[in-house]
């Protein structure tokens, strides 16, 4: 980038803690002037706050990924704030499952509300009101899971959202590919964040045992014999990002121990 030429602007939701936290810190480091959404208002304050405090362009506003008005509000604060959005990055989330006949309606419809519905919704906002479509190195980062290809047990709703977004992934990245927006989707496996200690939790509270004995088996089934960690998956985002990956379009990639194959 030139000395004359504007930052780039991504806009990256559920940013304050964990693969989020990690995406920003990184995009903010490439130069890019990030923007930040998270339910959490005092969340989004002091994620910002933080990372100023380390010399990155960051700023945010709290939204709720699963309301149609919210997003459109995050995004016009994003688009007034710092300029046209090139770069969004999907990863709001939530984990959620269970015994599937057990599943309860408001469960399964919040999942797919918060982990697939709200991926359709930002980057339908972004693509219009944020100026994204057709922008010059333009990309869309959606963080989906090896989950959404082979199915976790007891997660059916985790895994048919994150199939979801997926699926969504694949289309608009060919349907955008004439335009240069590359659509990308990045599927962790294990990876340590506050979710992933919710997630063991509830485990060990339906197979009655201990979150150390669920942690030992999950680290047991990862070829590399551990969870990822927020940064490695953060650096698969950044290489998406980078003029480099151009011609990578229309993918969903693994970034998991080697736990997924495909």
């Amino acid at each position: 980038m030139s000395s004359t030429e504007e930052p780039r602007v991504a806009l990256v939701t559920g940013a304050t803690s964990g693969i989020g936290l990690a995406v920003t810190k990184a995009l903010a480091a490439r130069g890019l002037r990030v923007f930040i959404c998270a339910r959490n208002r005092e969340n989004v304050v002091s994620t910002v706050k933080e990372l100023r405090a380390q010399g990155f362009d960051v700023d945010g506003q709290a939204g709720d990924v699963r309301s149609v008005a919210a997003v459109r509000e995050v995004v016009e604060a994003a688009v007034n704030r710092f300029g046209t959005i090139s770069v969004l990055v999907n990863n709001a989330g939530r984990s959620g499952g269970g015994i599937t006949a057990k599943i309860t309606d408001e469960l399964w419809h919040d999942v797919i509300d918060t982990n697939l519905n709200s991926v359709f919704t930002v980057t339908r906002e972004v693509l219009t009101t944020g100026g994204l479509d057709g922008a010059d190195g333009g990309r869309i980062i959606n963080i989906a899971s090896t989950g959404g290809k082979q199915g976790v047990p007891l997660g059916a709703p985790y895994s048919a959202a994150k199939s979801g977004v997926i699926g969504f992934t694949k289309a608009l990245g060919k349907e955008l590919a004439k335009t240069g927006v590359t659509v990308n989707a990045v599927c962790p496996g294990y990876v340590e964040t506050p979710m992933a200690v919710r997630i063991r939790q509830a485990y060990a509270s339906t197979w009655d045992t201990t979150d150390e004995n669920v942690l030992a088996q999950f680290n047991d089934k990862i070829p590399l014999g551990r969870y990822c960690t927020p940064e490695e998956v953060a650096g698969m985002v950044d290489y998406l990002v980078a003029d480099t990956a151009a011609s990578v379009t229309a993918q969903a990639i693994n970034v998991c121990g080697g736990l997924g194959n495909y």
